[in-house]
This record gives structure tokens, sequence and C-alpha cells, in this order.
């Protein structure tokens, strides 16, 4: 059966532009027709580009027609979160006090993809200044987990507008940001992919951002090869990021389809999983593991040291120190449209022992050293993603850290991880991720291209026939 155009994967896009068999307008007119019958209900968006991307699609199907070489991204949609500046747009970061803020500077990512002739469909929503992990924002809207069009359930966070966007079929791809599970959560929230990249790898100019030690740029889409295609657009040296440069490159595309078979990957035991952890989850991590085995890797079960699952309250430490700093101005003012529990969250500074930010950060290089002698038998490591499926909104307890109690180790240690989906409960995505060595983009998603071509978790979608999809 022929797949509508909402419903290809960017790569089907691009073989769909070569073919001629529609054009970069079609694209982008399909998107946001989408976008326009169904978002006052998911509220993914803060802003749709609508004529602008028309304006840039056309204009990709004239160079198209001029014949000349152009990017494997070339006049593709996309979509960013909303804190990613674009000189003149307005960039709220999530915060109801910045609704009318406009940047003065464009991002990086937005420079690059732009670059690479992407269209862009607007920005999307957000948890304010990317401090939250359930995906709530009670003051800009919190947008609508389109698993369940009857019961509002959490989207993730803080990246919310665009794993729901990306899951609903309103932007093939969206750039998230990940600074304790920001992309994972979400991308296991929604049932798609998302990367976690090493900090430093993807350049933070024109960001806006939480904490400068453990913030970084991740794409967030439906196959394992869309990732790593942006991603590809993505990575590299800017000057003006120093974080960024002196680093190998790595060609995440030469070898991304060449299999696994033989590597050694190892899958967290699951006598480590604590109660509050869904029995679905545990399953999905078997089926990974079992999906792996079929793309012809050696899965062994792996116990980490047990002051790995202890990292969440250091990284919590760090981002509210950090946090302070870029917000300490107005963060105190209650007269600001601020919402309550980001600023707790960022208040919680006050509550951390004198020194103890320094100490976390002393602490952190012999963690790293520890658990790289731990995994240097393995090419990667597999553990849930997030705990449990998707619960409704209304029994968020905001003070509840458990969201991310699988991922934010993985940005103490300053790892890159891939979110993939692992089949469903109750009708709802659990999710897995692939943890890397720093800077193995490159291995985490050839483990994950592996797994998608022998399972068919990544092919699931919502059914939103209700909003009249």
């Amino acid at each position: 059966m022929t797949k509508a155009l909402h419903d290809l994967t960017l790569t089907e896009m691009a073989e769909g532009l070569k073919a001629k068999r529609f054009t970069s307008r079609d694209l982008a007119d399909a998107f946001l027709a989408r976008i326009k019958k169904a978002d006052g209900k998911l509220h993914s968006y803060v802003e749709v580009y609508a004529e602008e991307a028309q304006a840039l699609a056309a204009a990709a199907d004239k160079a198209r027609e001029a014949k000349l070489p152009l990017s494997p991204l070339h006049g593709l949609p996309i979509a960013f979160k909303d804190l990613c500046e674009i000189e003149g747009r307005i960039a709220t970061g999530g915060s109801k006090m910045w609704e009318k803020r406009v940047s003065t500077t464009t991002c990086a990512t937005v420079e690059r993809l732009l670059g690479a002739g992407m269209v862009p469909l607007g920005k999307l929503h957000m948890v304010e200044f990317a401090f939250g992990t359930w995906g709530t924002n009670p003051l800009m809207g919190t947008p609508w987990n389109p698993w369940d069009t009857q019961t509002q359930r959490v989207p993730g966070g803080s990246s919310s507008g665009s794993g729901v966007a990306v899951a609903a079929g309103l932007a093939p791809a969206a750039i998230g940001s990940d600074t304790g599970g920001s992309v994972r959560i979400p991308a296991a929230f929604n049932g798609i992919v998302g990367l976690k990249t090493t900090w430093g790898r993807i350049s933070l100019h024109g960001t806006l951002l939480l904490s400068r030690t453990l913030d970084t740029i991740g794409p967030m889409t439906r196959s394992v090869r869309d990732t790593a295609l942006i991603y590809d657009a993505l990575r590299g040296p800017d000057a003006r990021d120093p974080a960024t440069e002196g680093h190998v490159a790595d060609d995440v595309l030469a070898h991304l389809e060449d299999g696994i078979k033989g590597w050694r990957v190892a899958v967290l035991d699951s006598a480590q999983l604590p109660d509050f952890v869904h029995v679905d989850v545990h399953a999905g991590l078997a089926r990974a593991a079992k999906a792996l085995r079929d793309a012809g890797a050696i899965v062994e079960t792996l116990r980490l040291p047990d002051w790995y699952f202890t990292l969440g309250p250091e990284v919590g430490g760090i981002i509210s120190t950090e946090a302070y700093g870029y917000h300490r101005d107005w963060i105190e003012d209650e007269s600001k449209p601020i919402g309550q529990f980001v600023r707790k969250r960022i208040l919680g500074v006050k509550n951390l022992a004198q020194g103890a930010y320094a100490d976390m950060l002393q602490r952190r290089p012999a963690r790293m050293a520890e658990f790289l002698e731990t995994l240097r038998p393995y090419q990667a490591l597999v553990t849930p993603g997030a705990p449990f499926p998707a619960i409704p909104v209304a029994e968020v307890d905001e003070s509840y850290l458990h969201c991310g109690y699988f991922t934010r180790p993985g940005n103490y240690l300053g790892l890159c991880s891939l979110s993939l989906p692992a089949g469903l409960s109750g009708g709802l995505p659990v999710g897995v991720q692939v943890i890397g060595r720093p800077f193995d983009e490159a291995g985490i998603l050839r483990i994950g291209r592996a797994y998608e071509k022998v399972s068919d978790f990544v092919d699931a979608r919502p059914n939103l026939n209700a909003l009249g999809l």
C-alpha cells in the first residue's frame, strides 16, 4: 500500500523527490494541513511558519530542477524546539515571560539544517527553560501525547512538542535538546527515535541554555537512518563554540548499513530494575535484547556499579546551579510569569551545601573512567528509556524524579545515547536506549539501524481518527 506523505520517513521522502513522485511543496502542504487540523488539540507548535515553509519548499523544487548536487536533506521539512534562536523570530524558551522575546542571533543548528536545504515548519513547545521531564507547562500549555486522544497523557520533557509533533505526523523530524533526558524521555513516551549526542559534538551557539556543562542538541525522528542523516548535518566544529573543536570526526553514514554481527552488546541486568519500573518496560527490554540477537549481536547481561543509579541528584545539582546563573535576575521575582515548579527546581540551588557544585564536577572524571572500564568489553549498553509508559497529566507529581532515572547518568558521564521504541503497553509506547562511549554516535546509530531492520517497533503509529486524520 502506498504511504501517505506524512507517513514517509525523511529517507523515503528524499527518494520520492528524486523519482519526481511528489515535490517539496507537496510535502510542506501535507504537513501544514495536518498541523491546521490537529494541533489545536495536540498543542505541539508555538508558531507555525506556513508562508515561509511554502516559499522555501517552492524554492527547493526550483533548485532541484537545476539538476545541481544537493544535500540529502534538501527540501525536507523540519521543526525546531523553541530554544533554537532564529534572528528576528520569537524564541520563548518555553516561558510565558518570554512570549514576545525576539532573537537577535540564529543558532548553529538552524543554520546548518537550513543550509542543508531543510524547510522549517515552525517552533515547538517545551518545558519552561527546558527544566522538567514530564513535559508539562502550566503557563504555555502542555502538548498532548497523541497515543491517547481521550485522556491527556504526559508527552515527556523537556522536548515535549518535538516528541508529539513527530509521533503525530505533524513533522517528519524535529530538533530537541537533552540535559538530563529531554530527548530520550519524550522519544520513549511518544514511540519515536531520539539521539542524545555527546557534549561538544554539536554546537550550542545560539541555543538558549539550561546547563552549559550538560546541554546537548539532538534529532528526533521516525527512523534511525533519518536520525543519522540529521546528525551528520549538525555535527562538527564551530569556532563560536570551543567545546566542538578538536574531536575526531566520525563518518556516521559510511558504515550505517554494515550490521552488527559478532558485536558484543550489554543489556542491563533486570535485577537492577527498581520496583517502580513497569512490567511492560521489563518486557520491552527483553524484546530489544532478542532483536539485537536476531541482528547478529552477542548479547550479555551486565550489572552496573550501584553508584551509577545515584547520579540523578548530581545532575540535578549541576543543572539547578547553572540554571540559576542564567536566570538569577528574575527567578525570584514573584511578579514574573514563571511556572511554580520550574522556579522551585532552579531555586533548589539554595539547598545545596557550600562547595557541593564543585564537588559534583570534580567527581565526574573518576566516575567516567570507572564506567568506561565497566563498558570496555562491550560496544554499547542497553537500558530502559523511561521507567513506565506515559501517565495521565492529572496524575503528575512534579516532585517525582524517577522519569530521568535511566537517562540522567548518561549526561553526567558524558555519554551518547539512542532512544528506540520497544513495543507497546496497553496501546502506549515503551522505549529502550542504546548507550555508547563519548563520541561514538556512529556506533550506537549502527546498532539502532540493525535493530530497526529486524523489528517493527519503529513502524507503530498512534490512531488519530478522533482528530479527523
